[in-house]
C-alpha cells in the first residue's frame, strides 16, 4: 500500500444521478483551500497509455469493455499518488472530495481500505424529466451530439440506479446527508458547507493549520498560495489551480 493511504486520509464523497451537480459541487469544493476535487473522469482521460496500466485499461476500452473495480481503483490510486507527490494534494491537510467514484459497492468496499469517508452527500433529483433536461443542455453546450439522444441519456440514469444507487445502502446512515439538488447551486453548497464545518476532522484540521501557520500550509502545487487563514466560512471565494473538471 502507498505511504499516503496508510493513515487513511479523509475523503468527502459526493453521490447523485448524472445531472444531478456532482461535478459542479465539487469543482466548488475543490476551489477552496483544503480540498481537492478527484474527478474519477479526469483521472481516466489524463491517463498514460504507456504505462503497464495504461495499457490494461486500453485493453478492456479497445474492446468495449468495462474495467474491472480492480482496475479502476488502482488507477485511481495511482492518480492519487501521483498528486501527492507533485504536492498539489496533501494528505494531511486537505479532504479527498470523490466525484464519479466508487461506482459500485464493490469499488466503495475496496476504497475503504485506503480513505476514511468522513461524510457522503447523496445530491438527490428523483424527477428524471429534470436530469434529462440537465443532461441534454450539457451535451449540447459541450457539442457531444450522441449524448444528447434520450436512449442514451436513461441509459445512464438507468445504469446509475443499478448500480452506483446500492452505495447509499452499504453507508451508515450516519454518514449521508440527503440534498435537494433541485435547489440553486448557492443553496446547495450552503448546505453542504455547514455540514462540513461540524465535522469533527475538519475542525481538528484547522487546529492544525493555525498551529503550523502560513508558511507550512498553504503553498499551492502550482505556485500559488492558499491562505491558512481561510476556511469554508470565509474563503468560498478563494480560487486554485487544481480545479479540474468541467461542471456536471
Amino acid at each position: 500500500m502507498s505511504r499516503i493511504f496508510a493513515n487513511k486520509p479523509p475523503a468527502i464523497l459526493l453521490l447523485g444521478a448524472p445531472g444531478a451537480g456532482k461535478g459542479t459541487m465539487g469543482k466548488i469544493l475543490g476551489s477552496i483551500p483544503r480540498f481537492f476535487h478527484c474527478e474519477c473522469g479526469n483521472v481516466f482521460r489524463s491517463l498514460d497509455t504507456r504505462t503497464a496500466l495504461g495499457q490494461k485499461f486500453v485493453e478492456y476500452s479497445s474492446r468495449g469493455e468495462l474495467v474491472p473495480d480492480e482496475l479502476t481503483v488502482e488507477l485511481w490510486k495511482t492518480q492519487v499518488a501521483n498528486w501527492s507527490d507533485m504536492h498539489v494534494y496533501k494528505t494531511d491537510l486537505d479532504y479527498l472530495v470523490l466525484d464519479g467514484i466508487p461506482r459500485n459497492v464493490n469499488q466503495a468496499m475496496m476504497l475503504e481500505q485506503y480513505l476514511t469517508i468522513e461524510q457522503i452527500f447523496h445530491l438527490s433529483c428523483p424527477d428524471r424529466n429534470e436530469l434529462a433536461r440537465r443532461l441534454r443542455k450539457r451535451a449540447l453546450k459541450d457539442n457531444r451530439i450522441d449524448d444528447a439522444s434520450e436512449v442514451v441519456i436513461q441509459k445512464r440514469i438507468e445504469t446509475y440506479e443499478m448500480e452506483t444507487k446500492p452505495i447509499l445502502d452499504y453507508f451508515p446512515d450516519a454518514l449521508i446527508c440527503e440534498i435537494d439538488a433541485t435547489k440553486p447551486p448557492v443553496q446547495v453548497l450552503n448546505r453542504v458547507t455547514s455540514v462540513i464545518l461540524q465535522l469533527p476532522s475538519y475542525l481538528e484540521r484547522e487546529s492544525i493549520v493555525a498551529w503550523y501557520g502560513e508558511d507550512e500550509t498553504t503553498r499551492c502545487g502550482y505556485g500559488g498560495y492558499r491562505s491558512s487563514t481561510m476556511g469554508l466560512a470565509d474563503g468560498a471565494g478563494a480560487s486554485c489551480d487544481r480545479v479540474v473538471d468541467t461542471a456536471r
